[in-house]
């Protein structure tokens, strides 16, 4: 019945102002009125990250829940981890509203949010008081806006959340702060990957844990760039690659006021960018890192390609809003449906399948 509400309710929040329509959408979560799903996954969907065992591949990708207010909802809807997060030292408010608009013809969403959130004290007080739950729940960190030292925002992050983090998504990614994008050359990311290791090294020195770290690019790199980065990700061990972002390009979106807004494009206009783009680090990296594929993933069979594609996990944003919780049970069933189809023990099997196809595929489709 709570599952029928809920896709009910999904016109009720596209006709309303994004933001208010998300925030609608926290507070239900917060109060328990959601989908739960106790079913037990099925072993072809165990995979791991870092050293972590998840019961399945998938997460809503950070951006959703900034503030860590709802990380034990988002895995009662039957994701298998959880992030939580961009999350910087000091709250910001972010860009001017309005910041977020909907492509609905095109199943897509531009936003400019920059990195709006509460900052470290509070999510940290959140996830303190949860730390007993369990389940696999990620902090993915950033740098404030104004900050006179955005590596060592980055640092702030892993020592700040050390204790209540199982793994730290490293965001160097997001068009919406200026500059940041910059950490990606492989000079910058050499200093900012040699003091976010050191942090970790640091704490494990102390008895506590090895927490993975993933480091999250963007779908705008520029191709010929793409080994020397995935060389030094490489080189500093990283424990996963995120890919990708949104992107400041506007492919397969039509030619209105709305498409030509500021920000960074997420939904099915960018499943053909991302997907590519995960391919082609796939590749460069000879499929020796795991890869979180993010960007489009709005049906069961967007999914299933993101992992031929490369991809040994998976996050959805934008495609709930258009689609609702179910869809994250649909995809948990077919990728279970495929491994049984195929005679497959795991959906490992699934990863990479097809990555050679998709990275001789051009960026813009």
């Amino acid at each position: 019945m709570l599952s029928a509400l809920t896709q009910l309710a999904l016109p009720a929040l596209l006709a309303l102002d994004p933001e208010t329509a998300h925030e609608a959408t926290l507070k239900a979560l917060e109060n328990g009125l959601y989908p739960a799903d106790r079913a037990t996954d099925p072993p072809t969907l165990a995979t791991s990250l870092g050293g972590l065992t998840l019961t399945n591949p998938i997460a809503i990708a950070a951006g959703f829940d900034k503030d860590a207010r709802v990380p034990d909802a988002v895995l009662g809807l039957g994701c298998g981890f959880a992030e939580i997060g961009t999350v910087t030292p000091l709250a910001q408010s972010g860009n001017p509203k309005p910041r977020i608009f909907r492509l609905v013809s095109e199943r897509g969403v531009i936003n400019r949010l920059g990195f709006n959130n509460g900052g470290h004290e509070a999510a940290l007080a959140r996830l303190r008081a949860r730390a007993r739950r369990g389940g696999i729940v990620g902090v993915n960190i950033g740098a404030n806006k104004d900050t006179a030292d955005r590596t060592g925002d980055y640092v702030k992050g892993i020592v700040t959340f050390y204790d209540v983090a199982s793994y730290f998504t490293v965001n160097i990614s997001s068009p919406n702060t200026p500059g940041l994008r910059d950490l990606q050359a492989p000079a910058a990311l050499d200093d900012l990957l040699g003091r976010v290791m050191e942090a970790r090294a640091q704490q494990m020195s102390a008895g506590k844990p090895r927490r993975p770290i993933v480091v999250k690019i963007a779908p705008d790199v520029a191709e010929e760039d793409v080994p020397a980065i995935c060389e030094r990700l490489m080189t500093h061990k990283v424990n996963a690659i995120a890919i990708s972002n949104t992107t400041l390009a506007r492919p397969g979106v039509g030619h209105n006021a709305t498409s030509k807004e500021a920000g960074g494009l997420s939904g099915r206009p960018l499943f053909h960018r991302s997907t590519a783009m995960l391919a082609r680090v796939h590749q460069a990296t000879n499929g020796a890192v795991p890869l979180v594929g993010i960007g489009g993933i709005d049906s069961p069979e967007r999914a299933l390609q993101k992992m031929e594609a490369g991809a040994s996990l998976l996050q959805l944003y934008t495609g709930l809003i258009y689609e609702g919780p179910s869809l994250i049970g649909r995809i948990k069933q077919h990728l279970d449906a495929t491994c049984r189809a195929r005679g497959l023990a795991n959906i490992s099997a699934l990863v990479g399948m097809h990555a050679a196809e998709w990275a001789a595929k051009p960026l813009d489709g």
